[in-house]
C-alpha cells in the first residue's frame, strides 16, 4: 500500500475558475496555497457537490467539477494537469500510461464502482498514484433494464412520440411478456435481480454464462441454457449482464445476432463492447431482430450523427443505468471517504 505522498508545492495564485467545495464567503475567495486540487470529471448534471458532504475536505482540498466530457486528450490534460486528485465516472475517461505520464502531479484517482477497465492500475501504481473505488448498487441498472424491456415490448417510444407530434392514436401492438422467454447472458447480482422480475411477470427465464452451473441457475429459479446460441435462438428478449473483458468483448457478433429470433429484442445495460457494433447496426437496419434497448455505447456521449439515435427500432438512453439519487450519494459520499483516507495515509477500497 503506498505511503502518503508529501504535499507538492502549489502555485501562489489560486485558479479563479475553480468551484471550491468550501462554503461561500469572504474567506473562501482565496484558497490556501497548501491545498491539494481535485477535479471531478463528467459531472453532466452538475450535482457532484450537492450529492455528498464535501466539507470534511474544506481545509485541505480545493474541488472543481467539469460538466463537459473532454474526449480530446490535450484538452483534458490542460484542464487537470494541476490536480493531485481526480474523481472519474465509470469508464468514460481512459487513464492509460501515456496519459498518466502527462499528469505528473497526480497522486490519487477515485472511480465510481469497484472495477474500471479504462484505468491502467499497474501503470498508476508504478507512478506512485493510488487508485480507489466506491460501491455501486445493483438496483438502479436492474430497474433501468426493465424500463427498456417494457418500453420495447409496449412500443412506448413510438406511441409517446406519436402523442407529442399529433400522430396516429394507437399504431402498434404490444408484446405480451407473460409466457415469453427471457434470455439472460450473465446471472450475477444484476442478472439475478432481472431474473426474479422476469419470473414475476410470468416469463420463462433462461440464463447462460461460461461458468454458470445448473445449481446456481436453480437457485434463481431459472433454466440454464446449454450454450449461448441455444439461449439466443430460444429467447424473445435477450438481456446482457456480463463483465467486459478480453474474453467477452464481441461476445455477440454477426453469427450470434443471426441466431436470434426475428421478433426478438436485445437489451444492453452492461457494456457496449459485449456486442459487435457494426453487426448490431446491420441486424437493426435489416430488421433481422425486432429492436434493441441500449444504454451503453462504445463512444460516450454518443455522437449526434450516430444512427443509433434515429433508428425507429432502437430505444436509446444516455447511459442512465447507474444515474439515480441513491447511487450518486453513494458514489460521491464514498469518493469523499476515499480522499479522506488517502490523506490520512490509509487508503481504502484500493483497486487491484
Amino acid at each position: 500500500m503506498p505511503s502518503t505522498p508529501s504535499t507538492p508545492s502549489m502555485p501562489s495564485t489560486p485558479n479563479l475558475s475553480t468551484a471550491s467545495a468550501a462554503s461561500s464567503g469572504p474567506a473562501a475567495s482565496a484558497a490556501p496555497a497548501a491545498k491539494l486540487r481535485c477535479a471531478v470529471l463528467d459531472d453532466f448534471q452538475g450535482v457532484a457537490l450537492s450529492c455528498a458532504d464535501w466539507s470534511p475536505l474544506d481545509d485541505r482540498v480545493e474541488v472543481r467539477v467539469l460538466r463537459e466530457h473532454l474526449a480530446d486528450r490535450d484538452a483534458l490534460v490542460a484542464a487537470v494537469e494541476d490536480c493531485e486528485i481526480l474523481v472519474v465516472m465509470r469508464e468514460r475517461t481512459p487513464l492509460d500510461a501515456a496519459l498518466l505520464d502527462r499528469l505528473p502531479r497526480l497522486r490519487l484517482i477515485v472511480t465510481s464502482g469497484l472495477r474500471n477497465v479504462s484505468i491502467d492500475v499497474a501503470a498508476a501504481r508504478a507512478r506512485g498514484v493510488t487508485v480507489c473505488g466506491t460501491a455501486s448498487g445493483s438496483e438502479p441498472p436492474t430497474e433501468l433494464t426493465w424500463a427498456l424491456i417494457l418500453g420495447l415490448a409496449r412500443q412506448v417510444h413510438t406511441e409517446s412520440r406519436a402523442m407529442r407530434e399529433g400522430g396516429p392514436w394507437q399504431s402498434t401492438l404490444g408484446l405480451d411478456l407473460s409466457g415469453r422467454t427471457l434470455g439472460l447472458v450473465g446471472l450475477g447480482k444484476i442478472g439475478g435481480r432481472v431474473a426474479r422480475i422476469g419470473l414475476a411477470f410470468g416469463m420463462d427465464v433462461v440464463a447462460w454464462s461460461p461458468h454458470l452451473t445448473e445449481e446456481r441457475a436453480a437457485e434463481h429459479g431459472v433454466r440454464r441454457a446449454e450454450s449461448l446460441p441455444d439461449l439466443l435462438a430460444g429467447s424473445d428478449v435477450v438481456s446482457l449482464h456480463m463483465v467486459l473483458s478480453d474474453r467477452t468483448r464481441g461476445l455477440l457478433g454477426e453469427a450470434e445476432l443471426r441466431a436470434m429470433r426475428p421478433g426478438a429484442y436485445l437489451v444492453n445495460t452492461s457494456r457496449a463492447g459485449l456486442v459487435d457494433g457494426a453487426a448490431l447496426l446491420g441486424a437493426l437496419r435489416e430488421g433481422r431482430i425486432a429492436g434493441a434497448g441500449l444504454d451503453v455505447y462504445e463512444t460516450e456521449p454518443l455522437p449526434a450523427d450516430d444512427p443509433l439515435r434515429t433508428l425507429p427500432n432502437v430505444l436509446a438512453l444516455p447511459h442512465l443505468g447507474y444515474v439515480t439519487e441513491a447511487n450518486y450519494a453513494r458514489y460521491f459520499g464514498q469518493a469523499v471517504e476515499d480522499i479522506e483516507a488517502f490523506l490520512a495515509g490509509a487508503p481504502v477500497r484500493e483497486l487491484d
